[in-house]
């Protein structure tokens, strides 16, 4: 069996280290700071990925620590900035139902006994895309006082929109899986 002690798995666990970092950086109104741990974050997130590629170091507790660590981060960010009415409580509620209704689905599916494969699919990483970058206009914008205009609204927008058709694929896929028979072949687990 594949160790898991690897170079991306402790880059994993350094960014949901950064994760307390970022929201006191935040919860004293150091954008600036957030910003950049966010952004070391993001680098983070990019590097371990490439490593577990290139290097052949993927494994399995990899593949489901990279994902908790990017999500872990992206909505502590997204709750706190809501929280002090820097991101509307509409966007805020939309990013966190989507992520606690795969990770509750997930659970109880591990509870029926039904083994569900976590893999994120081309909207769901277009969908983390979205809210890195969003979230870095919205950090560095403050961080820095710039004024981004329009593109914060078409940012908000957008990231619902992919948040929103993500989890709605993932409920269909997800329901698709439990409403198999477990001996159906090509079903997981």
């Amino acid at each position: 069996m594949r160790s898991n002690v690897t170079i991306p798995n402790m880059i994993s666990l350094f960014r949901l280290v950064l994760v307390p970092v970022a929201i006191d950086a935040l919860v004293a109104g150091r954008f600036d700071v957030a910003f950049w741990v966010f952004l070391i974050a993001g680098l983070s997130d990019g590097v371990d990925g490439w490593i577990a590629r290139c290097f052949d170091q993927r494994s399995e507790l990899g593949a489901h620590l990279d994902p908790v660590a990017d999500k872990a981060l992206l909505v502590s960010i997204f709750v706190t900035l809501g929280i002090f009415g820097t991101l509307p409580g509409w966007l805020v509620l939309v990013v966190v139902t989507r992520d606690v209704a795969i990770v509750g689905a997930i659970v109880l599916s591990w509870m029926l006994g039904r083994r569900v494969p976590i893999r994120p699919s081309l909207v769901s990483k277009a969908n983390t895309s979205a809210q890195i970058a969003f979230v870095a206009l919205v950090l560095g914008s403050r961080a820095f006082q710039i004024d981004v205009g329009r593109l914060w609204d078409v940012g908000a927008l957008v990231v619902a929109v992919l948040t929103v058709v993500s989890g709605t694929s993932y409920v269909l896929g997800w329901l698709r899986i439990m409403s198999s028979n477990p001996g159906d072949p090509g079903r997981p687990g």
